[in-house]
């Protein structure tokens, strides 16, 4: 088994899953995660490459979010869309990065990535409100390479 898979077990994704649908539950944007055993590209570019892999770049409203993660390296980062940047201040993401990392340091990494995906959640609730009608766009589904 590859440290990926080894990462989470298939109950921690689940929750991470639930996650994902509560924080939803609120805001039309979409939130994702992605792992990978390493990269060899700088990590927001790998992150961005990645976004574009998933069609997260293909939302309605540009507003969807990465939580990329590559493992064995020991670095995550968060990336959202054009859509996003239009609205939010410099430094938007610190906050939800600061909890993860404070997790991650912990080597709680199921417990890192609820609360951050928690967190952006609230954040993007207050730029992207559910409005009646608003479709899940994107899988819920952690995604692997």
């Amino acid at each position: 088994m590859s440290r990926v898979e080894d990462f989470l077990t298939t109950k921690e994704e689940q929750e991470i899953i639930q996650a994902i649908l509560d924080a939803e539950k609120n805001t039309s944007g979409e939130i994702r995660v992605h792992l990978e055993a390493h990269t060899r590209k700088a990590l927001l570019e790998r992150a961005k490459e990645v976004f574009h892999l998933l069609k997260m770049d293909n939302t309605k409203e540009e507003n969807g979010v990465l939580i990329y993660v590559a493992v064995n390296d020991k670095k995550f980062c968060i990336y959202g869309d054009r859509g996003i940047d239009k609205v939010v201040p410099e430094k938007f993401w610190d906050t939800t990065r600061d909890t993860i990392e404070s997790h991650f340091k912990k080597g709680e990494f199921k417990q890192g990535l609820i609360e951050g995906i928690l967190k952006a959640g609230k954040e993007l609730e207050a730029h992207f409100p559910w409005r009646h009608g608003d479709v899940n766009e994107l899988s819920n589904e952690i995604s692997k390479n």
